[in-house]
């Protein structure tokens, strides 16, 4: 029997008063999407499970954090190279899988007994995708960036949860702010991208990153004024 994952709204009330005390708050934006996502990602495991690339990841149970984690294998890419672009990204963003992976159990906890082994392989793969689409998209990890991001997101697969977010960041900043049309602008490049979550990542990260933005139809990374959080690394003059 498939996973049902409740709405736990005042969680999610407590979770986005943390986040906004503290914008890098990672487990507080990890909390309120898993208190609101309900079962959206069981309509979008259906789609992946119904692909035919999907339903291989699922049968090899890929999982990207031991690529993501290698950071010798990353350094060793192509200049160039979505893979080298993307240990480069984490090195100046200061930031990394491992601590992705440690917000989320500190958020949610151990995986639950009730989700399928598909469920789980999913799960991660959504989740250890987050960073590699900052750097596919080219938005950062600023405020501005990290919301035009969650809208891609949702662009690619609805989640009640992400959205939510992303309408507040919508709501405080304003529809034709610079955030606002930056955030529309991620949204409608998620749609029109081809399902990210399905491509074969592992030979993707040896090509050179502008190749893998025009095949998959992601475009060429926004030109933007980043709005940098007081706990994210200082840009480089």
């Amino acid at each position: 029997m498939a996973f049902r994952n409740r709405m736990r709204p005042l969680v999610a009330m407590r979770a986005m008063r943390a986040l906004r005390a503290n914008p890098d708050d990672t487990a507080a934006a990890i909390r309120v999407i898993g208190a609101l996502a309900g079962n959206s990602s069981g309509r979008h495991l259906r789609r992946f499970q119904r692909s035919e690339r999907g339903a291989r990841i699922l049968r090899e149970k890929r999982d990207l954090y031991a690529m993501l984690t290698d950071r010798e294998r990353l350094h060793a890419m192509p200049p160039g190279s979505l893979g080298r672009t993307l240990i480069e990204w984490f090195e100046r963003e200061q930031i990394s899988t491992e601590g992705l992976a440690e917000a989320s159990l500190a958020a949610r906890g151990p995986a639950d007994p009730g989700m399928s082994e598909d469920e789980q392989v999913f799960g991660s793969r959504l989740r250890n995708l987050h960073d590699v689409f900052h750097v596919v998209t080219g938005y950062d990890r600023d405020l501005r960036g990290e919301s035009a991001v969650l809208a891609f997101t949702i662009g690619q697969n609805y989640n009640h949860g992400i959205a939510y977010l992303v309408w507040n960041a919508l709501r405080e900043e304003g529809w034709s702010s610079t955030s606002g049309k930056l955030i529309r602008q991620g949204y409608r490049r998620g749609q029109s991208a081809k399902p990210l979550a399905e491509q074969d990542w592992e030979a993707l990260f040896e090509r050179p990153i502008d190749e893998v933005r025009q095949e998959l139809g992601v475009g060429a990374p926004p030109d933007y004024e980043q709005l940098r959080s007081v706990g994210a690394p200082a840009l480089s003059a």
